[in-house]
């Protein structure tokens, strides 16, 4: 889709025909392309039928939302999730911010999240077509008001007056995803020039950023949504008290540090702790640990045990019924013995893979178990038991 083709859908007849396909399915794709190129021009009806697709996508992210908004195939794969960019807005909001640049703004979906928490903001991307989505769904969903889009390079912007800035920097070329945070589109480095002229901000990195790349002075955040590490927020000004964090979403629990610190282990208790993996990429295991009052499987496995059941919204808790050394034959006859059909096959510190695992023991069965493939002190080991869903604060 071009710039042009995107105004023709702004225009009232490429409204009408959205309008038409707001029950728009995939697998029905052939008959509305050719019921709606009897009466419209094949080139609008194919930019519409493209963008009903991408709002089809979007709903992940956008929920009900997406069937308002516009987007681009980059602007679905690369945006935030409705619910992060939300929960980051609201914490700038809470700091009293009321003006912000939004740069690399893409679709306008962190811009619009902003302006929901009350903050106007000026949107700034460098792609005409990518400008023109944000400007329409700033419109869409009734923030105009408060959102400029400006059409221009980041590392140029116009800074000057603004409470806060939030950088979004490109993380993929045509050859695909970058990690090299020197790589991205501003480099991280250009972080350092953003703050020396905005006082507050954050911008949002690839959640496997080595904590060595953090720039000196700010606080790295990890966020989760559903059990999934989403991204990586580096945050300055009054924003970076605490250098280390994870926030679990949607119920948004806080986890934060000084400093990141290891663990004590032990043996295996009756209880097993996977922490979530924000907790895990923000090195705060041992904060957990404290917590349930328990100790690393191995020191270099973020396995932790306890003889007893705490609930954390931290981790997910697990009782186990078998701690054995590593051997498949004796996984598989336990799984025959006790007629396991669903296995749950998880691994740390193991280069066996889980579909090898189902491959050679052939669960088959009524019951369910989780096998935990890790070392323990050092050794291979199978860790066998069940989730414990009770075990979580509401």
């Amino acid at each position: 889709m071009d710039l042009d083709a995107f105004s023709r859908l702004l225009a009232p007849e490429g409204q009408g025909l959205l309008a038409v396909l707001a029950d728009y399915r995939v697998e029905e794709e052939i008959g509305w392309a050719t019921r709606l190129r009897r009466e419209h021009e094949a080139g609008l009806v194919a930019a519409a039928l493209t963008q009903a697709r991408l709002r089809q996508r979007a709903r992940v992210k956008f929920g009900a939302d997406a069937g308002r908004m516009y987007f681009t195939a980059n602007g679905v794969e690369q945006s935030t999730r409705a619910e992060v960019a939300a929960h980051r807005a609201e914490r700038i909001a809470g700091a009293g911010v009321r003006t912000a640049a939004d740069l690399c703004c893409g679709i306008g979906g962190d811009a619009l999240a902003l302006a929901r928490a009350g903050v106007r903001v000026t949107a700034v991307d460098m792609d005409p077509l990518t400008c023109a989505v944000a400007e329409a769904n700033a419109a869409a969903l009734g923030v105009a008001d408060l959102v400029e889009v400006r059409c221009g390079d980041v590392a140029h912007a116009d800074v000057s007056g603004v409470d806060a800035a939030f950088l979004d920097p490109g993380r993929r070329t045509a050859r695909g995803r970058v990690f090299d945070p020197e790589a991205y589109s501003p480099p991280l480095s250009f972080l350092d020039v953003l703050a020396a002229k905005v006082p507050c901000g954050a911008a949002k990195v690839a959640p496997g950023i080595p904590h060595e790349a953090v720039p000196k002075g700010m606080a790295a955040e990890w966020v989760s949504y559903g059990g999934d590490v989403k991204e990586a927020v580096l945050w300055w000004g009054p924003f970076a008290e605490r250098p280390l964090q994870a926030t679990l979403l949607p119920g948004g629990a806080v986890l934060a540090a000084d400093r990141a610190r290891q663990a004590p282990d032990g043996p295996v208790g009756r209880y097993l702790y996977e922490p979530d993996g924000a907790v895990i990429r923000a090195h705060l295991v041992a904060e957990v640990a404290e917590e349930v009052g328990g100790r690393l499987v191995d020191p270099t496995i973020a396995y932790i045990t306890a003889d007893t059941l705490t609930p954390t919204a931290f981790a997910t808790a697990y009782e186990l019924t078998d701690v054995l050394p590593f051997n498949l034959k004796r996984l598989k006859a336990i799984v025959r013995e006790r007629g396991i059909g669903a296995l749950t096959v998880k691994k740390r510190g193991s280069a066996v893979e889980p579909e090898e695992v189902r491959r050679k023991v052939k669960p088959s069965g009524p019951a369910s178990a989780t096998v935990f493939l890790t070392r323990v002190a050092g050794a291979p080991t199978m860790l066998l038991g069940h989730p414990l869903k009770a075990a979580q604060p509401m």
